[in-house]
């Protein structure tokens, strides 16, 4: 701190300095600020309350000089810089434990519990029935491991694994595995504006002459198609005085990038494209009309000036710039090719006609010219009061995404709400907003300063009517995402800057954008998003529900595969019938005929109702009751024909180790027709959905292949305590396993009735 920086265009700012001179000096503060273009830099003082991207007397590390130079002295350095806050913020920003962790811990203390009370209750009545010890504790252990789903934790990873795959493709790269299915259970989306919901490109959209005329122009971005249609000659005029008023190119489509793209400022390469629409040739024009002399933009002036010389003709000098400053300039008007004086009435018509504009999100240049002048850079624009003709406005806006819209209505649909987190001023993000419907009636919009004087819970308070937070610092950011998590909500957060790494990292799932962010961005968040697009956020919210619904159809199918072999097990200790399983036949069934399925459940594509249904809350529990009411009807359809085949081939006098061979295969059919039925909780097994899932055929075919192999080969029999079966038997076993299907076939159709009743 002290030391002098000498700044020029191109470079690197080192550390936080104030400014001591400045000469038409522009800097790129997007990656710190969010401000999408070059901001304007000046020496005078400021108020002390100005908000970070309103301090334009200073310059900050990690940003960059674009244009003009200055001298300024040191006033922060390393971790005291605006950056190095960053960095203590993002530091201390911890993530919270994502939804699924918080259910599967809260499910495994159930299941330990249950564990340890049905291992005291089998040893207790193995006690009382006076059974040998040793014998009622391999029984009281077959239970608990009967009770485990063991194959859980690897067909959990394995599902978040398919999803983060099936999210690459669509542009999601997951950088942390459980923040799959986190954004599944998202309920808002903090999202930037520069970017992610616009194109960032700038595209001029209105043209405004004197006589209150105003043209619409067609078109978005830099592609030179579209038009504005009029043979007005002021309008003409006005291209030309954009196009020649002007240091930036376009540059067409090439073999390296397919797409048309800006040399320079945004705002002048969207002039060039607009006098491209309206029939000018930029580069005709130059050659025509060659610069003879300049005045670079002046930020505090807020204009630019370039003179032009042609070959017979005077010479011109044509203005650009904030409307209320080229107005300060002039001193006539030009309409219908006529100049007349310009008159304090005209001028109040001029202005009001800006600010209209301005209410539309439009960023609003004013155009002059001076026939037969000249400039003298010494002078700077003050020989031009008074002399300069006023030729008209353009409006420019940078224009959303065209799939924008339609994802917020999606968004809204799936019970999700949008708002937006932008460094851009509070008109512009909300009128944006309004456009894109993120803000409707009653919404609010605030910026830093009425953020700052917000108590904690006055924000909490009023959080849920705020649409639009604009020029919000980085400790702001992580304040917001603060408070909405302190409402229950589950909060994703997107960036591109170094002032969003806080926020990013506290979120429940930061999402950075791959193309624009920053590295600092992309370490700290949780997704990274290739192609900037919020439709793709949309997407991966989409892929996460289709993830945890997956999840859910997996514990199903081992909760019933569990609790299938506990009710069993309890059922022969309870009448005094030997144990229908052994131990290592409990493990087989749990670990192998299942595990053969469990991956396929994973595999199950989308059922197209994802984004209709409201957001998981955090408080839901994993299993809830509708897959309660799915247990009640599978759970006794099982042990109905499993424990009922169990005692009348006990009957018949056939050999214990026949009869358990036959349970337990008979147990492990009925395991394969749950598995098809837990595809879906409303769709029929019976139809094509069967088909479609192509994992889930492969898998029944493994699962078949593996059980006669235990059945039928002598080395498996010794090891699984297992005689071949009567192939007789296999055609019982497998119409008695099919009433698993059955019963929830029929509770399915109730449902679907159900559902039909409520339609419209």
């Amino acid at each position: 701190p002290g030391d002098v920086l000498v700044l020029a265009a191109g470079d690197a700012v080192v550390a936080d300095a104030r400014l001591l001179e400045a000469r038409s000096l522009e800097v790129a503060e997007a990656a710190l600020t969010g401000e999408s273009l070059p901001v304007g830099k000046q020496v005078e003082p400021l108020p002390e309350d100005s908000l970070l991207g309103d301090r334009r007397n200073m310059v900050y590390s990690g940003t960059h000089i674009t244009a003009g130079r200055a001298t300024a002295v040191v006033a922060a350095t390393g971790l005291g810089t605006e950056v190095g806050k960053i960095a203590s913020l993002t530091a201390a920003a911890q993530p919270p434990k994502t939804p699924l962790e918080l259910r599967m811990e809260q499910l495994g203390r159930y299941l330990v519990i249950a564990a340890l009370v049905l291992f005291v209750v089998v040893v207790g009545a193995g006690f009382l029935r006076g059974i040998v010890m040793v014998d009622i504790l391999m029984v009281a252990v077959s239970q608990m491991v009967s009770l485990v789903p063991e194959g859980l934790p690897v067909a959990l990873t394995i599902a978040l694994a398919v999803g983060m795959q099936r999210m690459a493709r669509s542009g999601a790269i997951v950088r942390s595995l459980s923040s799959v299915e986190t954004l599944g259970c998202t309920t808002i989306i903090c999202t930037d504006k520069t970017g992610t919901l616009t194109r960032n490109e700038m595209t001029a959209t209105t043209v405004w002459l004197p006589g209150d005329r105003t043209y619409t122009v067609s078109g978005s971005g830099y592609v030179p198609e579209g038009g504005i249609s009029s043979d007005d000659p002021d309008l003409c005029l006005l291209l030309e005085a954009g196009a020649l008023c002007n240091d930036s190119q376009l540059v067409p489509p090439d073999d390296e990038d397919p797409r048309w793209r800006a040399l320079g400022d945004p705002t002048e390469a969207a002039l060039l494209t607009l006098a491209i629409k309206g029939g000018v040739d930029p580069a005709r024009l130059r050659d025509d009309w060659p610069r003879g002399a300049e005045i670079p933009f002046d930020s505090a002036a807020k204009l630019m000036a370039t003179a032009h010389g042609h070959d017979g003709k005077p010479g011109r000098v044509f203005f650009k710039g904030a409307p209320e400053w080229i107005l300060k300039l002039c001193g006539h008007v030009r309409q219908n090719g006529e100049v007349s004086e310009l008159d304090e009435e005209s001028r109040g018509s001029i202005l009001a006609s800006a600010d209209h504009l301005a209410e539309q999100a439009l960023r609003m240049l004013g155009f002059a010219m001076v026939e037969n002048g000249g400039i003298d850079e010494g002078a700077g624009f003050v020989p031009f009061e008074g002399r300069a003709v006023f030729l008209g406005l353009v409006g420019q806006i940078d224009p959303p995404r065209e799939e924008t819209k339609a994802a917020v209505g999606e968004c809204r649909a799936a019970g999700i709400r949008p708002v937006m987190v932008t460094g851009d001023h509070k008109a512009t993000g909300l009128a944006i907003a309004r456009m894109l419907e993120i803000a409707r009636e009653g919404d609010l919009a605030v910026d830093g300063r009425e953020l700052e004087a917000m108590s904690g819970r006055e924000l909490v308070e009023r959080i849920d009517r705020i649409a639009v937070f604009a020029r919000v610092h980085p400790a702001q950011k992580l304040r917001i995402v603060e408070a909405f998590q302190s409402q229950g909500h589950v909060v994703a957060m997107t960036g591109d800057g170094v002032n969003d790494a806080p926020a990013l990292a506290r979120a429940d799932v930061g999402v950075a954008m791959g193309i624009t962010g920053t590295e600092v961005a992309k370490s700290s968040s949780n997704i990274v998003i290739t192609d900037d697009r919020f439709a793709t956020i949309v997407d991966a919210v989409e892929q996460g529900r289709l993830i945890y619904c997956n999840i859910r159809k997996l514990l199903l199918f081992l909760l019933v595969t569990s609790l299938d072999e506990v009710v069993i097990l309890l059922g022969a200790l309870a009448f005094g019938y030997p144990l229908p399983l052994a131990a290592v036949q409990i493990l087989w069934i749990n670990l192998v005929t299942s595990g053969a399925l469990t991956v396929n459940l994973v595999m199950e594509g989308p059922e197209g109702d994802e984004m209709e249904r409201a957001p998981i809350r955090t408080n839901d529990p994993l299993v809830d009751r509708e897959m309660w009411r799915r247990m009640v009807v599978m759970i006794p359809a099982s042990v109905a024909a499993t424990f009922g085949y169990f005692m009348w081939r006990l009957g018949t006098g056939a050999p214990l180790v026949q009869v358990q061979t036959e349970t337990f295969t008979l147990l492990a059919v009925c395991q394969w027709f749950n598995a098809v039925n837990c595809q879906s909780p409303v769709r029929s097994a019976l139809g094509p959905g069967l088909f479609r899932n192509r994992w889930m055929l492969g898998g029944l075919l493994v699962a078949n292949v593996m059980q006669f192999s235990v059945v039928y080969l002598g080395p498996m029999n010794r090891l699984f305590h297992t005689a071949p079966i009567p192939m007789e038997h296999f055609f019982i076993i497998g119409a008695l396993a099919s009433g698993v299907m059955w019963a929830e076939e029929i509770r399915k159709f109730f449902v679907r009735r159900k559902r039909r009743g409520r339609a419209p």
